[in-house]
């Protein structure tokens, strides 16, 4: 049954066919935005085929056994739309975007792709060439590897620190009927939302999106663990590079915790924005480093923020001591009442200028949906951040603070270059 607030254009329901579904109606645009959400990612992937998501990912647009890749291009092509999926930890997503009047087309294909896909031993081959590929070249850019790094070493021996697009073993040992299995597995009605956005109506698209399902019936979200060992404090690469690539954080809360909008407060004044602390005093005061910013990451049942920066090798020192310093002093004396109005502004703002088209609509839709049960408007969204206040933010400071420590490095240095017991690390190299 279709469940919508007299005031809000957004539609959910669960289809008989097991799919949750939800839509947003926009007025004055004559485009829409489709996408499948499968709630499964590359922490649910068995060790020995890591990167199987991201796989099928690049296969399911290669085709199904009545329209070829160069076919479903073509029809694209032809209307002006477009079409793309990613790969997370913790799903994977496809979508397409065209004029609203060729919809019955975006859901054609993706119905086509998602229920029965070629999955041809050839294009499994050919794919895993073009991934062994992607896999090179992400370990060739010291930052990319800098931050899988952090990851491997935040949650070890845990799936969150696998890279989603697995390793060259594992995807050299994934066949056809490997990839197979692991789809018939996990993309099943149950663990799947389509959401929609743009010019459409919500029961129009109900029963379209119904009458196209044609898979395995059934299926469930897989069953998760949170990770359980403690983080290693240091991870080094040694490379011969001209910046030192830094990476400096912590766990913290997961996307479910009451905390997380102070978490994410927190994060703007610390490295989220140009205003922020680190950004004003390692590149605007003392020009340290040209990139250098805090992100806050959270995962269905743990969570991260961390500093990532590259300077140059001989600033590594300095860098650090800043971080440290502006961790220490958030500790002790909290966030200040401009900073505080700013974050809030800011996050406010994101969240209105996120929701500017059909696209960023459809993606709220069913990343919300699927995460957490459920659709928030954004005037749910602003009351959560309004809500917020100043010593919540001040408490979320001690315990980053407190919390334990790791950092990840790549550049030309081994691991006795850093001063652990001033970082509060003590590890290992690589």
């Amino acid at each position: 049954m279709s469940t919508r607030a007299a005031v809000s254009a957004i539609g959910t329901e669960t289809l008989p066919c097991g799919i949750r579904l939800a839509t947003e109606a926009m007025a004055d645009v004559r485009s829409v935005c489709v996408g499948f959400w499968v709630g499964t990612g590359s922490r649910d992937e068995p060790v020995e085929h890591a990167g199987a998501s991201h796989f099928l990912e690049h296969l399911l647009f290669k085709g199904t056994p009545a329209r070829s890749a160069a076919a479903i291009a073509e029809a694209l092509d032809e209307v002006g739309g477009d079409c793309n999926a990613y790969t997370t930890k913790e799903y994977t997503a496809f979508y397409v975007r065209l004029l609203a009047e060729h919809l019955p087309l975006g859901l054609d294909i993706l119905s086509e792709i998602m229920w029965d896909p070629a999955l041809r031993p050839d294009d499994v081959d050919a794919e895993r060439t073009v991934i062994l590929d992607e896999i090179l070249m992400h370990a060739d850019e010291p930052a990319d590897l800098a931050a899988e790094r952090f990851m491997a070493s935040l949650y070890p021996g845990h799936p969150l620190g696998r890279d989603s697009l697995g390793t060259a073993e594992s995807v050299g040992k994934t066949g056809a009927d490997d990839v197979r299995r692991f789809f018939e597995h996990h993309y099943r009605p149950a663990n799947i939302v389509v959401s929609v956005a743009g010019d459409c109506e919500h029961d129009v698209v109900a029963a379209e999106v119904d009458r196209r399902f044609t898979g395995r019936p059934g299926g469930e979200a897989p069953l998760r663990s949170a990770p359980e060992a403690p983080a290693d404090p240091l991870v080094v690469v040694t490379r011969s590079t001209e910046q030192a690539h830094l990476v400096f954080g912590t766990r913290s809360v997961s996307r479910h915790d009451d905390r997380r909008w102070a978490v994410a407060l927190l994060n703007h004044v610390l490295g989220g924005g140009l205003s922020s602390r680190l950004f004003q005093k390692i590149r605007e005061e003392r020009g340290l480093a040209y990139s250098v910013y805090s992100e806050r990451v959270a995962f269905h049942d743990a969570g991260s923020l961390a500093v990532s920066v590259g300077t140059a090798p001989e600033h590594t020192d300095e860098v650090l001591r800043i971080v440290v310093d502006e961790l220490d002093q958030l500790a002790g004396h909290g966030v200040t009442p401009r900073e505080f109005a700013v974050a809030k502004g800011n996050l406010r703002a994101e969240a209105l200028l996120a929701n500017e088209d059909s696209g960023a609509r459809m993606s709220r839709l069913g990343s919300t949906l699927l995460l957490h049960g459920e659709v928030r408007t954004v005037d749910q969204l602003l009351a959560s951040i309004d809500a917020v206040e100043l010593e919540q933010v001040a408490e979320a400071a001690r315990e980053l603070a407190g919390a334990p420590r790791t950092l990840a490095a790549v550049g030309p240095f081994e691991a006795d270059a850093f001063d652990q017991a001033a970082l509060g690390l003590t590890g290992r190299s690589d």
